[in-house]
């Protein structure tokens, strides 16, 4: 670092997305990305005549892409912002309901984001730990009289809560804001957008680089009551009118619209993902019950590290996590049923060589 730095800033650990290696082709199962085509409704709409207006900025107030979400999921415009990927909205949140004196609540075992921009931002944090098998328990979150926020389904073990378990944590912080981060809602979680209308502390963020393949375009929504959208849009514009990109608004409207598609690919991702988790637990593998679209695995046949380590090596990424509780895991994202079959072919010559 240079001697320029803040030193506010000197002890941040930036966050590390997973691998875009450049140097051979691999089989990618590591950063949770869709291994099917974006929709063919999103291609037509990215179309060249798209691409010469970007001369032009982008609408700040995203109308078009705010009218579509807002009739998918029944709700008004105004309950809704897009963001720059969801992370951007729930940087935007931390921003907006957290400061030195309001701390930010969440799990030991989730999203590292969380912590680097509480650090970023010099927000104290609450952790608190998930149970021994990586449950979370609700009560844990009662009465905090803090910010909260919670992924679920949760990183990187895939568990999910009913919807009436976040329900009970909303009933019993009604003075502070809940933030429920749903990016893998699509898989098999209850989302908690039914419970907008009733909760004024209720903000849920969810992406589109999923379900919805469109990880590269940069997309997510942030859905709330309409003061708590009114607070983030206060933030987006003192920092960046124009977040959203202008093809990356045709692409998200044409994704929400093209619903068949969307539940195509969504249940061959689960359907892939039943049938790897029953494959896995056959060669010994513990598979926690994931409600997302990747599986974390370990088994006492191999440590965590070295199993990713010797899979690299033979073309296929998988995400290792070197922290505590979940250092022998793996967390392996659900591909096409050919590169699943790669993937236990390569543990088989791994753990059977």
């Amino acid at each position: 670092m240079s001697k320029y730095l803040s030193p506010r800033l000197a002890a941040l650990t930036p966050y590390t997305p997973g691998e875009q290696p450049q140097d051979q082709q691999y089989i990618k199962l590591n950063t949770n990305e869709s291994p099917y085509l974006p929709s063919p409704a999103v291609v037509a709409a990215v179309s060249e005549h798209e691409v010469e207006k970007l001369r032009l900025y982008s609408d700040p107030a995203c109308t078009d892409l705010l009218r579509m979400a807002a009739a998918h999921f029944g709700l008004k415009p105004e309950q809704i912002m897009p963001g720059n990927g969801s992370d951007e909205n729930l940087f935007f949140a931390l921003r907006a309901f957290c400061d030195e004196q309001h701390p930010l609540a969440y799990a030991d075992i989730t999203y590292g984001c969380y912590g680097v921009w509480c650090g970023l931002m010099h927000i104290p944090s609450h952790i608190l730990p998930l149970k021994e098998d990586f449950t979370l328990d609700p009560k844990d979150y009662y009465g905090l009289g803090e910010t909260i926020v919670i992924a679920n389904p949760n990183a990187p073990t895939g568990l999910a809560l009913p919807r009436s378990a976040i329900e009970g944590i909303l009933k019993a912080n009604p003075d502070n804001v809940v933030i429920v981060d749903e990016a893998y809602v699509d898989f098999g979680g209850e989302s908690c957008v039914p419970l907008i209308d009733q909760y004024d502390n209720l903000l849920v963020v969810q992406t589109f680089s999923k379900s919805r393949q469109l990880a590269g375009a940069r997309l997510g929504l942030a859905m709330g009551n309409a003061a708590l959208i009114a607070d983030l849009n206060r933030v987006k514009f003192s920092l960046n009118p124009y977040n959203i990109n202008r093809l990356t608004l045709k692409a998200g409207a044409a994704a929400l619209e093209d619903t068949t598609y969307f539940e195509k690919t969504r249940a061959a991702i689960i359907e892939t993902r039943e049938q790897t988790k029953a494959a896995l637990q056959k060669r010994g593998f513990a598979v926690l019950d994931s409600r997302s679209n990747f599986l974390f695995a370990s088994t006492e046949r191999k440590d965590g590290g070295e199993l990713y380590r010797m899979l690299k090596e033979k073309g296929v990424l998988v995400r290792h996590f070197d922290a505590p509780r979940i250092a022998n895991g793996l967390r392996i994202t659900i591909g096409t049923p050919e590169q699943m079959q790669v993937l236990l072919n390569k543990l088989d010559e791994i753990l059977e060589g």
